[in-house]
């Protein structure tokens, strides 16, 4: 009896050594080399995983930049330029700096100026409301109002102002990192240069309708009138279906188009207020100019 069982444990564990020496050839012939490097750029990332850098999280970013071989093109929205300027160093690679972005919601359709014409009673998204009818307002691009943005939002910096209806950005805490941009199923939020002390001069409006039917469904909407593309001195400014769009690479915050906008719809972000002209001066000048005319 303690044979047979002397036997059965010295059979069980030739096997079992034979297993493991057959499982470790296997793993030899098919292992794969990892570059420690992907370890070493992962820790150095934000750990978000929010997509913005169009991978699948951090990992997958991490493995993109190792292999690359220039990284120029590859950023982290949220970890910015002082996370690319680390990974660089590990990498032993040059990376330039790029620009900050942020997020502006190119809709100023709120309840007072976008009046309501039907009631919507459906699922309470934004995706699921485009593609069932085109809003509750006379204007089918703008906003809908049900928080899409907010929902995928990782970083709290967008909310839903229950005065206007319309989502609000927190510049401090935007990443830019354009997950609200793809969840908005009418685009109307686009990532734009954060300027010097976060100033910024955009169309607030993406109402592709002319102008008349535009003007209709909101008092902000864009008309298409092109004052503002004629005043600009800096050719920033298109015009195409009907709907004005500033170029934030050639725009240099003059603020002349914002004057010539008849219906408001070029905003301007974190300026100073304008100085007010004072009447009697102005008037001064102009007797002192007529004298030296008839002199």
């Amino acid at each position: 009896m303690s044979t047979t069982i002397l036997l059965t444990i010295i059979s069980l564990s030739a096997i079992g050594s034979i297993a493991a020496i057959i499982l470790y050839f296997v793993a030899q012939k098919f292992k794969v080399f990892e570059d420690p490097r992907i370890g070493m750029v992962e820790e150095a990332l934000p750990a978000a995983n929010c997509g913005g850098c169009g991978y699948p999280g951090c990992r997958g970013f991490a493995e993109a930049l190792v292999r690359a071989d220039d990284i120029s093109p590859l950023f982290c929205p949220v970890g910015g330029n002082d996370v690319m300027t680390t990974v660089a160093k590990i990498l032993g690679k040059e990376v330039e700096a790029k620009e900050p972005l942020v997020a502006v919601i190119r809709c100023s359709g709120s309840f007072a100026k976008r009046p309501r014409t039907n009631e919507y009673d459906g699922a309470t998204t934004c995706i699921i409301s485009s593609n069932l009818y085109s809003g509750d307002t006379g204007c089918q691009y703008g906003c809908l109002g049900m928080g899409d943005c907010v929902t995928v939002c990782k970083f709290d910096a967008i909310y839903m102002d229950k005065e206007t209806g319309l989502p609000v950005v927190i510049d401090d805490k935007c990443t830019a990192c354009g997950a609200c941009v793809k969840a908005c199923p009418n685009i109307i939020i686009e990532l734009r240069k954060k300027n010097k002390k976060d100033r910024k001069i955009f169309v607030s409006c993406v109402n592709k309708d002319k102008g008349g039917i535009a003007k209709k469904s909101c008092e902000v909407a864009c008309i298409g009138c092109s004052k503002c593309v004629k005043v600009c001195p800096y050719e920033a400014i298109t015009l195409e279906n009907f709907l004005a769009y500033i170029d934030p690479n050639k725009c240099k915050l003059c603020r002349k188009c914002v004057e010539e906008c008849p219906t408001n719809a070029i905003l301007e972000i974190n300026f100073p207020p304008r100085k007010q002209k004072d009447e009697s001066i102005e008037g001064t000048e102009q007797v002192k100019s007529s004298e030296k005319e008839n002199e």
